[in-house]
Formats: C-alpha cells, sequence, structure tokens
C-alpha cells in the first residue's frame, strides 16, 4: 500500500519572489477597511497594517515589490492570490506515463498527439500485448508490461519508477488533446513555486453525437468547474482526477495507494495537501476525456465513483460526509422546510446580531458586514446541502415522496437539490433523466459501498458545533435564567 509522501518546504520559508507577476482572485471581496473575503475554501482575512492596498494593486494583475514577498505568499496560500509565473516549460523535464489495458486504438491516437515528449506506457496487463508493444514502438514510447491487472494506481506507480524526469505527467488513455505541448506550456510554468505540488487542467467530456455524448460535454465526472482554484478538501474544489495530472516527483512520493482501484487520484490529492504542498486547478487550460461507450459502462462509472467513497472515508474520515453544516444553518433551513420560516429567520437574526457585536470595535461598519457575512452563509447553504442529499440519498428522497405526508417536502427537496446542477448553465431539457440517473447511480454506489465495507462513513453529514448559543437565538440576556 503505497502512502508515504514527503513533506513540502514550509511556506514561511519560500515567499513569492520580488518580480513575480500576480492576480488577486476575481472572487475576493474587499468588505471593510481591512477585511478581505473569498479563498479557497471561503475565509474571512483581516489583512494587517497598510496591506490592503497592496492587495488592491493586485487587483487585475500587478508585481510583488520588496517587502511584500511574505504577505504574497500568505494570500496565495489561502487561495486568494495567484501567481502568473512565464518560464518555458521543458519537455526534457518530463516523463508522461500512460496507463492502458486493452485500448490499443485510443491509445494510438493518444500518442499520435503526444508527439516531441518523452512517454512511458504501461501496459497494465492486456489481454494482446504485442498489439500494446507494436503501437508504443510505431510512436517512440517506452513500454513497461504488467503481468496481473490491479488497476490504474499501481500501473501508474509503474510507470513512475521505471522513468526518473522531474515532472511526471499522468494521462489516461481516453485524453485527447488539440495541443499537448501547448497544454505543459500553460501548466509547467506553476511548477516555479517550490511549493506546488502538482497541477491539472480542466476535463471536459468529449463532444460527440448521441445524447450521453451531450451530457458528457457539460457534466462529465471529471469536470471540476470553470473557475481555477487551489484544490482542498471541503472547498469549491476539492479534488482533481488523475487523467490529466502533472506532478512534481519529489512530492509524489510512493505515489497511489494500490489498494484503491477507484478514488485512487483523490486519495492522492488529498495526502499532496496534508503534507504542505500546493495542487493546483487551471481551469482556462481543458482537454477532453471519451465518455463510455455504452449505458451499462456509463452507469458502472457513476456506482463505482460512489462506492469508492467509503474506502476513502475509512482514510479521510468526515471529509467523505455527504454534506457539512453547523447546527444552526442546519436546523434554520430545515425550519423552511416543515414551514416554519420564521424560526430560520429568527436565528439568521441572531447570528447577525452576535457577529456585529464581535465586529463593532474593530470595522467601520460592523453591522453591513454581519449582514453580508450571514446572510452569504444561510442563502447559499440551503441549496447546496439539498444538492449533496440528492446526490447521495436520491433513491429515499424519491421512496419518501411516496409517503402523501411527506411528499410534498420531498420533492421540493429533490427539485432543488436536481435544479441547482444546472445553477450556472442553460438547462436541456434531454439532459434532466441524465442528471437525475447520473445522482441515482452515484448515491447506489455510495449506499452499496457502505454496505460492502460496513462503514457509513460517506453517509453520515458532518455536522459542526456554531459559536450561536440558545441563548442568542432566544434573545436571553447573558445570566438569565429564564424568559
Amino acid at each position: 500500500m503505497s502512502k508515504l509522501l514527503p513533506l513540502a518546504p514550509l511556506p514561511v520559508e519560500v515567499p513569492v519572489p520580488m518580480g513575480t507577476k500576480v492576480i488577486l482572485d476575481e472572487g475576493a471581496k474587499f468588505l471593510d477597511r481591512d477585511l478581505l473575503s473569498g479563498g479557497s475554501p471561503w475565509r474571512l482575512l483581516r489583512l494587517p497594517g497598510g496591506s490592503r492596498a497592496v492587495a488592491e494593486r493586485w487587483v487585475g494583475g500587478g508585481e510583488v515589490q520588496a517587502g511584500e514577498e511574505r504577505f504574497a505568499r500568505t494570500l496565495v496560500q489561502q487561495g486568494l492570490l495567484h501567481p502568473l509565473y512565464r518560464s518555458e516549460a521543458n519537455v526534457d523535464d518530463v516523463d508522461v506515463v500512460v496507463p492502458v489495458h486493452n485500448d490499443v486504438d485510443p491509445l494510438a491516437a493518444l500518442l499520435e498527439s503526444l508527439h516531441g515528449l518523452h512517454v512511458t506506457v504501461v501496459d497494465d496487463a492486456s489481454r494482446d500485448a504485442e498489439a500494446v508493444a507494436n503501437c508504443a514502438q510505431r510512436f517512440g514510447a517506452e513500454v513497461v508490461r504488467l503481468e496481473e491487472n490491479h488497476g490504474p494506481g499501481s500501473a501508474r506507480n509503474a510507470g513512475a519508477r521505471a522513468t526518473s524526469r522531474p515532472l511526471l505527467w499522468f494521462i489516461d488513455v481516453d485524453v485527447t488533446f488539440d495541443n499537448a505541448l501547448d497544454v505543459l506550456a500553460r501548466l509547467g510554468p506553476y511548477f516555479d513555486d517550490p511549493l506546488e505540488g502538482a497541477v491539472a487542467p480542466r476535463i471536459r467530456g468529449t463532444r460527440g453525437p448521441s445524447l450521453r455524448d451531450h451530457f458528457e460535454e457539460r457534466f462529465s465526472p471529471l469536470d471540476v468547474g470553470d473557475r481555477g482554484a487551489l484544490v482542498i478538501p471541503n472547498s469549491a474544489v476539492h479534488f482533481v482526477p488523475s487523467a490529466c495530472l502533472l506532478i512534481r516527483r519529489t512530492s509524489f512520493g510512493d505515489g497511489f495507494d494500490e489498494s484503491l482501484r477507484y478514488g485512487e487520484d483523490v486519495d492522492l490529492v488529498w495526502r499532496l495537501h496534508d503534507h504542505g504542498w500546493l495542487v493546483r486547478y487551471v481551469a482556462e487550460v481543458a482537454v477532453s476525456h471519451r465518455a463510455r461507450d455504452s449505458w451499462r459502462g456509463w452507469w458502472g462509472q457513476r456506482i463505482r465513483y460512489g462506492q469508492s467513497s467509503s474506502e476513502l472515508a475509512q482514510r479521510h474520515g468526515t471529509r467523505l460526509a455527504p454534506f457539512r453544516a453547523d447546527t444552526w444553518t442546519l436546523f434554520t433551513w430545515l425550519s423552511a422546510m416543515v414551514g416554519k420560516p420564521m424560526v430560520g429567520l429568527r436565528i439568521m437574526d441572531a447570528a447577525r446580531n452576535q457577529l456585529r457585536e464581535r465586529l463593532l470595535t474593530t470595522t467601520d461598519n460592523a453591522g453591513k458586514v454581519a449582514d453580508e457575512l450571514v446572510g452569504r452563509g444561510m442563502v447559499r447553504a440551503g441549496p447546496l446541502m439539498a444538492r449533496a442529499a440528492v446526490r447521495t440519498f436520491g433513491i429515499v428522497i424519491v421512496l419518501s415522496a411516496l409517503h402523501p405526508k411527506l411528499r410534498r417536502r420531498a420533492l421540493t427537496l429533490f427539485i432543488v437539490g436536481t435544479a441547482y446542477r444546472w445553477r450556472s448553465t442553460r438547462v436541456r431539457v434531454a439532459d434532466i433523466p441524465l442528471g437525475v440517473a447520473d445522482d441515482v447511480a452515484y448515491g447506489a454506489g455510495v449506499m452499496s459501498g457502505a454496505v460492502r465495507s460496513r462503514s457509513l462513513g460517506a453517509l453520515k453529514p458532518h455536522i459542526t458545533k456554531s459559536t450561536l448559543g440558545l441563548r442568542n437565538v432566544l434573545g436571553l440576556k447573558p445570566g438569565a435564567d429564564n424568559l
């Protein structure tokens, strides 16, 4: 079982060099004279001294000047600032590793697009070893043959052991490029940062004529969105797939956990994060990934992704919880679901008052800041929890709708959670049944994985304590014993 990874350098030891071009994250927002919100995951940061003027200079792009190096590093680590490196990627620094199991035709197409790169094909016990070897030889690629199939993680590790260059580029055989060298040229410079452990492009479904192709192009399970970010557990971009992953060899260590057939990429990315490495998702660089070529394969893929969550939960705990919320946020939305919205409004009002009191001595406009933060958090949490509930418990919610007393609430939850998938894209009627099937298959996989592993980790919501107390909600003064 491969689990060992080296520790990254300490951030304090590697400030962002003077002269580096940087740009403030587009989601960052100045709330007051020294408050900056945004980042990955979202946070509220109090800016020290006169650093607001420095951060404002980086809106739209700027350079790190003398004395700003450590401040820049702090914002980079929090996902609020992005370095814009311009170095040239050197193909002689990169080993491409392509695992393959029987797919000789797509292998030939991929190898043709990788011309000019150092490629190692790992034949993961294909039935026709000679065909794989001949294909690789035709395009000048090296071949590592495995006699037993242990899955993609094991194959990638074998490719890493057979190579030696500073960067490893794992590419699945189903990936297609418009220009592989251009992708490398745009991803490689991020490794100018000594803390950068891995970088991944956006992976879109391959355009095609079928309903399945159209759906995959818009909602591929490997597509983690149209906004670049640091990859951090429990954030908006909480993983990147290894289908196209560029990684620093010195951060790779023992590599993928070979006991995981699925979810090995999520596990590796999270372990990189836990060891101090930055993992970056670059959404403006995109590649394509071929969808499954049958409905059975498409359904099975979703099932297996869901099943992997239980094994990951045993390794990573509450990171695999179907959703997370603090007690009062959950209660706010539950009260709305049962037809008592005034209870939720009372909780929100108490939360605003508590935060306003905390900010009064340090913030010019405490009321406005409190209103925005509480409103943003509470309002955003509802649809996210609905989406997570449908994704994991869709079958249970649909069955609940058969009960007359639960029907309206169950259907409301299901509709909101399903519709949230289309929050940033146009709804296509033909996509709706596929979206429902996608969620049902994944949820069925989560549940079957929990039964198989005898672990409920992937089914248990993570409910955190809130700083808001019952006395605050009831409007009781400190020390009051009764109404």
